[in-house]
């Protein structure tokens, strides 16, 4: 019997950070709107502005609070269509992997991609004006690239965000 037994691919499980019942309460406010005023945070948590000023700092240092983004509505801005496009590769050269990922993030029209499991290898979230330019973005952007075999379109017909991330 190996005294060590052999370890599964990939990087080692990283431990769920540490957050007692005020950094949730925290980051459960700064989700709902990343843009609350200190007064506010510290109202919602119950502790004071100080200390909440502290606690926040605290919880971008450990690297919990990665930033505060905008959320727009892609159609006001003239982006009406949404879609997820599930991106299938022949084979998993980390050079084409990664190349895709970096590339294809930076696209005009891609609100997001994904390195997912399973079928398939990305799905990639696009907004365009029409179906047309939709469709053109598919084909000049995505199915044409080196290890790309299958290319799958699911438009969005409707967004909804999560509410309550901390609760698992």
């Amino acid at each position: 019997m190996p005294k060590n037994p052999p370890r599964p691919p990939g990087p080692p499980p990283r431990p769920r950070p540490a957050l007692d019942e005020v950094d949730r309460l925290l980051v459960a406010e700064l989700l709902r709107d990343g843009r609350a005023p200190n007064t506010a945070l510290a109202r919602a948590a119950g502790i004071a502005e100080s200390t909440c000023l502290a606690r926040v700092r605290a919880l971008r240092e450990r690297g919990i609070v990665t930033g505060v983004s905008a959320e727009v509505d892609l159609a006001r801005l003239g982006l009406p269509v949404q879609a997820m496009v599930a991106v299938r590769f022949s084979g998993h050269l980390r050079a084409d992997v990664d190349a895709f990922a970096e590339e294809v993030s930076a696209l005009p029209g891609v609100v997001a991609t994904y390195n997912i499991s399973g079928a398939n290898d990305f799905l990639v979230h696009v907004a365009a004006p029409s179906p047309e330019h939709l469709r053109d973005f598919v084909l000049d952007n995505l199915t044409g690239r080196p290890g790309v075999v299958q290319a799958e379109t699911s438009l969005v017909f409707h967004v909804r965000r999560g509410t309550d991330v901390l609760s698992t």
